[in-house]
């Protein structure tokens, strides 16, 4: 990896701050610090984003596809290869288990191979018109293209969103969270290794009020997309809307799992557990709520109580079900809610156990299981980002409808039933951009395209949506007589 303290790459070029001024970073699991980031500012976004437009009018835009796609592959083949470093990397520096950064380096891998093979796949349209005229849609790329990124998985979403850029043809300006960002910084010294243009893909460290805010608003941008929370998504917004910057923004979720009285127990219990401890619970697609059929809620719940008590915390090198919060700052939010909790009187039926040999100073909290919850706790209506599952109780199906789509997010939803017909009623009306029928995820889902309504955002990313998102129409319209 490049200096600790040169982490900004503009054209090809690695860079400290033009203010000269660093951002620590330290190991959720210990506390110790870990390395420097340059602390980049407006300065250093104007000349990364001038750096992007020459090379897409250069370069970039004349790139054949098929050439991108060549280039993609080999970042591919390339992360493959670096693979057990780049999950090194990963895990001391989001502090989740060894085994889930190695399938996060995979994903990774996988979304450049997937995007390498889409990209000369991408294709227009024809419209039938007046006669002696032909009418064609072609879909172009945007231009350059400013991505903001969370710390929870800094290695698939450089993958998610760079490598669907790429492919279509768009350079980017990439600013990543500053509590994780170490495996970007090395897949970015990849990615030039390989071969692609200096200026085609930049990143610049920094602080989301400082960095972030600057590529938001930047009058040079095409195109924003920005995972994080409402909040910032909200500023993000109205940042991009001064210059009538299109956006896709991702901004989190309060997911159900449906588990009507007919569910299998045993398939659904492990999914449903390892969807809240994913990432300690610190993703958007979380499961955080199970609803359950009063008619079997007893039994169900007492079943998922022994499992989640039977979880372990510790650190990442343990490689446990969970491992550390990214920071105290996390871990105090994730505390307040389960403070709240008690006072409120919610009961908590079980929780996990933390390792003994877990360092003092990291950022752990045991996974906690709390029912019955009453739908308008925040519990069951707010984004608590850890490993707490809320457990309420439903009579029917349209109680169970009533209450999965009673919370300001749409994001992801499971349904657990062997009703076929009630598999696609519920699918159907349930209000999520992802609906799984007795599962819940898919791998990395790299292939599924992947986005919300309400306040979980809007726009597309993952598969071949992400494509289009990328691209715009241009109709063009021949006269020939």
């Amino acid at each position: 990896m490049p200096s600790t303290t040169k982490t900004i790459c503009i054209d090809g070029q690695w860079r400290a701050g033009a203010q000269g001024q660093t951002i620590d970073v330290h190991a959720p699991s210990n506390g110790e610090k870990i390395a420097m980031l340059a602390r980049g500012t407006q300065t250093d976004i104007d000349d990364a984003v001038g750096s992007a437009r020459k090379a897409f009018d250069d370069v970039w835009s004349k790139t054949t596809a098929g050439e991108r796609s060549r280039l993609l592959s080999a970042l591919s083949a390339r992360i493959t290869d670096c693979a057990a470093e780049l999950a090194e990397i990963e895990a001391q520096d989001t502090g989740k288990p060894m085994r889930l950064a190695k399938n996060d380096i995979a994903t990774t891998a996988r979304y450049f191979e997937f995007f390498a093979g889409a990209a000369d796949k991408l294709q227009g349209d024809t419209i039938a018109l007046l006669n002696g005229y032909q009418a064609m849609v072609n879909r172009e790329p945007r231009g350059v293209v400013g991505h903001i990124i969370p710390w929870n998985y800094p290695a698939q979403m450089f993958g998610r969103t760079v490598a669907a850029c790429l492919a279509a043809g768009n350079t980017t300006v990439f600013k990543p969270a500053e509590d994780a960002c170490l495996s970007v910084i090395r897949m970015t010294e990849l990615a030039h290794e390989v071969g692609i243009p200096a200026g085609v893909l930049n990143l610049v460290t920094g602080l989301g009020h400082e960095a972030g805010a600057a590529l938001a608003s930047h009058h040079d941008i095409d195109y924003m997309s920005f995972t994080g929370s409402p909040e910032v998504g909200t500023e993000i917004q109205k940042a991009a809307a001064a210059h009538h910057t299109p956006c896709a923004l991702e901004l989190g979720g309060k997911s159900p799992q449906i588990v009507f009285e007919d569910a299998d127990f045993d398939r659904a219990l492990p999914v449903i557990v390892a969807a809240i401890i994913q990432n300690t619970g610190q993703t958007c697609s979380a499961g955080s709520r199970v609803l359950i059929q009063r008619s079997i809620y007893d039994r169900f719940v007492t079943a998922l109580a022994r499992r989640i008590s039977a979880l372990k915390v510790g650190s990442h090198l343990a490689d446990l079900d969970c491992g550390p919060l990214i920071s105290a700052k996390q871990l105090a939010r994730v505390q307040g809610f389960i403070e709240r909790a008690h006072a409120d009187g919610v009961p908590c039926i079980a929780k996990g156990s933390l390792d003994p040999s877990a360092d003092s100073r990291g950022h752990y909290v045991e996974p906690m299981l709390f029912g019955p919850v009453d739908t308008q706790h925040e519990l069951a209506q707010h984004e608590v980002f850890g490993p707490i599952l809320a457990a309420i109780v439903f009579d029917d199906e349209q109680h169970a409808i009533e209450i999965a789509n009673d919370t300001p997010f749409g994001l992801i939803a499971g349904i657990w039933t062997e009703n076929g017909g009630r598999q696609m009623r519920v699918a159907k009306q349930v209000r999520a951009g992802q609906v799984y029928i007795n599962g819940y995820g898919a791998g990395g889902g790299v292939e599924l395209p992947f986005g919300g309504v309400k306040r979980s955002g809007y726009g597309r990313s993952k598969g071949f949506e992400a494509l289009r998102e990328y691209t715009v129409g241009k109709t063009i319209v021949i006269n020939h007589g």
